[in-house]
């Protein structure tokens, strides 16, 4: 009985290919290349802000991408540079929480892009940086990461955008560069790691603002830390990321309806500090390192999710 579990199990973590996947486009480049970005979705056009510049400046770089125009357009520098932030869009603006300093130290900060502006909101109650993040029910919900004394996050963070105010939640597995994205109301946090690229985790989970814990869900099928995530046509997609061999070129998609994973066509130029963000049925890929440590890239690949 036992070995004729770890049978079934072993073969539901085989992810299965995705018939019909289109291939990936290439779009116009990031005007700066630069990896370790934040990446978001406003209207019509798709946010990349911060990173790590070639010279490994923390950037105060946002530029907007046009899918439609297939043109990038320059926006107001954030207020400091910053690398390793998290971006999230909501109701036409940008909202950049957190990320490190030139220094290396984790932020606090939130600002929002509105009105052509960056406006100060309430800080969080504790510094945020490798995190991610993801709205849901009218929450920006901040999992994983690095916090205080840059010690790995046990909790989230949770700001409500109609009062404007942060409350402390329950956090996901520790650890930090995962992938965190929501879809139809929850929040999913991807892979990861807990230290150095050897370090890459497995872990799947899921959580409803309002709930008390987070859910763990079937595993990623290959560990990734690094990676970026967007939720799209009813899947969670995890691509980018880095481990010893190097870059990570396998993009995985986890089937909310089936609760599974399939493979999707691999990334073109493997990277991983990417940013990912989902428009129009297509999932972007734009920016990050195509070598582990700091490299950059001024890709901008993307693909359309059936």
């Amino acid at each position: 009985m036992r070995v004729a579990s770890l049978a079934a199990l072993l073969v539901l973590s085989v992810p299965v290919a995705v018939a019909g996947a289109a291939d990936w486009e290439t779009r116009a480049p990031l005007p700066v290349p630069r990896t370790e970005v934040a990446a978001a979705t406003f209207g019509s056009e798709i946010a990349v802000v911060g990173g790590f510049e070639a010279d490994g400046s923390a950037s105060r770089r946002a530029d907007a991408y046009s899918p439609a125009r297939d043109r990038w357009r320059r926006l107001p520098a954030l207020p400091t540079g910053v690398n390793h932030a998290m971006a999230v869009g909501n109701r036409g603006r940008v909202y950049v929480l957190g990320g490190y300093t030139v220094a290396g130290t984790p932020l606090r900060t939130i600002h929002v892009l509105d009105r052509g502006r960056w406006r100060a909101l309430p800080r969080m109650p504790f510094p945020r940086a490798a995190a991610g993040a993801g709205v849901a029910r009218g929450k920006i919900v901040v999992a994983g990461g690095v916090g205080v004394g840059r010690r790995l996050a046990r909790n989230a963070l949770s700001f409500d955008l109609a009062k404007r105010r942060w409350s402390v939640v329950a956090g996901p597995t520790p650890r930090e560069h995962l992938g965190v994205t929501a879809l139809a109301g929850v929040v999913y946090a991807v892979g990861g790691r807990t230290a150095g690229l050897d370090t890459n985790l497995l872990h799947f989970e899921s959580y409803r603002p309002g709930e008390r814990s987070w859910r763990r869900l079937q595993p990623v099928p290959d560990p990734r830390g690094g990676t970026g995530a967007a939720g799209i046509a009813g899947h969670i997609v995890s691509v980018g990321g880095e481990e010893p061999a190097g870059t990570i070129r396998e993009v995985l998609a986890y089937r909310v309806s089936d609760r599974r994973w399939v493979s999707l066509d691999d990334l073109p130029t493997p990277r991983h500090g990417v940013g990912v963000a989902a428009l129009g049925g297509r999932l972007f890929v734009i920016g990050g390192g195509p070598e582990p440590g700091l490299t950059v890239s001024a890709a901008n690949e993307v693909l359309a999710i059936p």
